[in-house]
């Protein structure tokens, strides 16, 4: 366990939790959110909401829009908000400012992400070739994703004239081949809280000739990432689970600098024009990161995702990085010692290097018992057939509340 929180000695759980929040750097950020007396543990699913956002979110409506209107576009900052947020998620990311475009789903994203992978590594409908010659008409998946991003990998799959092939993340580098065009990932897997390895599956895929794409959604507020640091190629994640952006808050879009003058959106609107307000009927790609933008930007649930990245200001990553391990440390810890033995399993990585900031317990009748927990006020989630999610976001939970959440499942048993 990381020094800041190393173990107490044979105090109980409840006062080790006690002095371990006592010395809790991150601490005082609990204050900037609107918590409760429950034990929020489904920060992975939606963060809490931060204090600064309703404020902002009213004078949006009734400064900005209400009383400026359209003049707000310049005024306001309105029209450069896509990238300006995009630069605030950067450092989260690890990547360099102008490289990251907020605006779209997480879908959308990675439907432009993944056939512009396509199209970078020069693959599809027989075009390209890879090193003996062959066409790199496929696409690899993550077999374990979220269901979402393979519904995305086969359509964009079908546009380009690839073959879609799901693999497990472990098993990518021996499917890779001259014919990889494109390799769609997950940092972390969203049933089990597994981090994979991206460093090394990145440069695999590079060393195969083909582009990596990234789906950053469970990983990006709670842990490093290093975009930049490992050559990721594209890169997408969500806002609104350990960024706090709120529910169907932008996601965002990353385009490494050296491929952006190549990047070839497959969503080509007029916010992507190197001259938006030309109206000309063929379409010139805008310079940089601003390729991945579409559509008018969602002013409202934007602003509101930049208010909650404040919370940010001066926090490092890597402190955060160091207080989820320990926090999940401690919950598997306290649950070994509440609950019954043979009650719950953990289907998370006991090592650190493969684990992100969730704790899944594989359980009988789980579904009933995460809505037994809730009614007792320990907020995790549920998903089929068998899996307790516990997430867990150091900027405000504690470690009080992992040991009351241990406490109250032990209590089900």
């Amino acid at each position: 366990m990381s020094e800041p929180y190393a173990e107490s000695g044979t105090e109980s759980y409840a006062s080790r939790a006690a002095a371990l929040d006592a010395t809790d750097e991150l601490a005082k950020l609990r204050a900037q959110f609107v918590l409760d007396d429950t034990v929020y543990l489904d920060g992975n699913s939606l963060g809490a909401l931060p204090r600064s956002v309703p404020g902002r979110i009213e004078d949006v409506v009734r400064r900005q829009w209400g009383s400026l209107r359209i003049r707000s576009w310049d005024e306001s900052g309105w029209w450069t908000a896509p990238e300006r947020i995009g630069d605030r998620i950067a450092p989260l990311v690890g990547a360099a400012p102008g490289q990251i475009v907020v605006g779209d789903s997480t879908s959308v994203n990675v439907f432009k992400a993944v056939v512009g992978a396509v199209r970078l590594a020069g693959g599809g409908g027989g075009q390209g070739g890879g090193a003996r010659g062959e066409a790199r008409d496929e696409i690899l998946v993550d077999a374990t994703t979220f269901p979402t991003d393979g519904y995305i990998a086969a359509s964009a799959a079908r546009l380009t004239g690839c073959t879609l092939r799901p693999v497990a993340p472990d098993e990518v580098p021996d499917a890779l081949s001259g014919r990889t065009a494109a390799v769609l990932l997950n940092h972390v897997d969203y049933r089990t809280g597994r981090l994979h390895d991206l460093p090394s599956l990145t440069a695999a895929i590079h060393e195969a000739g083909a582009v990596s794409v990234w789906d950053l959604c469970h990983s990006a507020g709670a842990l490093p990432v290093g975009l930049d640091e490992h050559g990721v190629d594209l890169a997408v994640g969500c806002t609104y689970k350990y960024l706090n952006g709120g529910p169907g808050s932008p996601a965002y879009l990353y385009v490494r600098r050296d491929h952006q003058p190549r990047f070839d959106s497959p969503l080509p609107g007029w916010n992507s024009h190197a001259d938006p307000f030309g109206m000309t009927p063929d379409h010139v790609p805008a310079d940089g990161a601003l390729r991945g933008r579409v559509g008018t930007p969602d002013i409202l649930s934007m602003l509101a995702l930049e208010a909650a990245l404040e919370v940010w200001d001066d926090v490092s990553i890597e402190a955060v990085r160091t207080k989820s391990l320990a926090l999940t440390d401690f919950f598997l810890e306290c649950v070994e010692a509440y609950v019954p033995a043979g009650a719950v399993e953990s289907v998370t990585p006991a090592d650190h290097g493969e684990r992100g900031s969730q704790v899944a317990l594989r359980c009988a009748d789980a579904g009933e018992v995460m809505r037994r927990l809730i009614a007792r006020g320990v907020i995790g989630d549920f998903r089929e057939p068998d899996i307790l999610r516990f997430g867990f976001t150091p900027l405000y939970v504690g470690f009080a509340d992992v040991e009351r959440a241990a406490g109250v499942l032990g209590g089900l048993f």
